[in-house]
């Protein structure tokens, strides 16, 4: 009998996820398993969770172990990874299951650079030796659409988006530069992004910078954060990790004042893992990659559902 395309795909994918583990054992990680239902969320503005209940009270599917694999690393647990069932209550699309994988690690004493180059050899694992390159943010919008992302207005951001007959989508506010910039990035940088070869695209303003360190660079106040692409697809998030409990404070609360603006429902924080930080996390890189999405490259296939064991619609 000759087996079909999909037992293969999955057959491969089990080889894949093998070869995941011993890319980080061989740099002595430790595996963990942080709980996928929690009593606090991942508060993201643009992210949101599904919920689920139990006697105890509202819980919620994690959408990054992230939280979880902080708290330990406060506890000198060292080096660690973790593959994990991610959950967001997204549509679904080509490139989007609400369920997906994602494969995440922290690493101490590393810098933002290397953090980026050993992402960059985690995603080879499954693609093979591509060539990768840094690009800042400030260049990639200076190359792609002419413009300072740092010095602009949000007029000249909103000419850029008339010029190409973009429209505002819904929740994109004419006054929210961050929203405008994440509108131009999404519509008109990212499709040509790793064309030919792996791109981290990094150093984001200040202002997007989420659960990473910032620091001055000569465009700007900049983020030390950074996002992989490979043939125009997002592939890997990753921070110089935040560390200051006061700081990580106010950007949830302003990341839920986001919400309430945008006509979300606000989240609770999640006060073990600030309560964690006030002990004292370790200098630290951290980055989560999109498992299925390497598959999807690996494998050439132009949907999510071709390489996942069910998709949503059959699960």
């Amino acid at each position: 009998m000759i087996e079909n395309s999909r037992l293969k795909i999955l057959r491969d994918r089990s080889k894949m996820l093998a070869a995941a583990r011993q890319f980080f054992y061989s740099r002595n990680m430790l595996e963990v398993d942080c709980p996928l239902i929690t009593s606090a969320a991942s508060i993201d503005a643009h992210i949101d969770l599904i919920p689920t209940e139990h006697k105890t009270g509202k819980r919620y599917l994690h959408s990054s172990p992230e939280y979880g694999m902080k708290r330990l690393l406060t506890e000198g647990i060292g080096d660690i990874f973790q593959l994990a069932h991610v959950f967001r209550q997204e549509e679904t699309g080509t490139k989007h299951n609400p369920e997906f994988m994602m494969a995440e690690w922290y690493r101490l004493g590393f810098t933002f650079e290397e953090m980026m180059n050993e992402t960059l050899d985690f995603v080879r694992v499954f693609l093979g030796p591509i060539q990768g390159c840094i690009l800042s943010y400030h260049d990639a919008f200076q190359n792609y659409v002419g413009i300072d992302p740092y010095k602009s207005s949000c007029q000249d951001l909103l000419k850029i988006l008339n010029d190409h007959q973009l429209p505002l989508y819904s929740g994109v506010e004419e006054e929210s530069k961050d929203n405008l910039l994440n509108l131009i990035l999404g519509m008109l940088i990212e499709p040509h992004l790793g064309k030919d070869n792996l791109i981290a695209l990094a150093y984001y303003p200040a202002s997007q910078a989420a659960l990473a360190k910032t620091r001055l660079r000569p465009e700007g106040d900049v983020a030390e954060r950074f996002e992989v692409y490979f043939q125009g697809i997002e592939l890997a998030n990753g921070y110089h990790e935040l560390a200051d409990p006061k700081e990580q404070r106010i950007r949830f609360n302003e990341a839920n004042l986001e919400r309430k603006n945008l006509g979300k429902e606000t989240l609770p924080l999640d006060e073990r893992f600030l309560g964690a930080l006030e002990k004292g996390l370790p200098d630290c890189c951290g980055v989560a990659v999109g498992v299925d999405r390497l598959m999807m490259l690996r494998h050439q296939v132009k949907n999510i559902s071709e390489i996942i064991t069910f998709g949503w619609d059959q699960a």
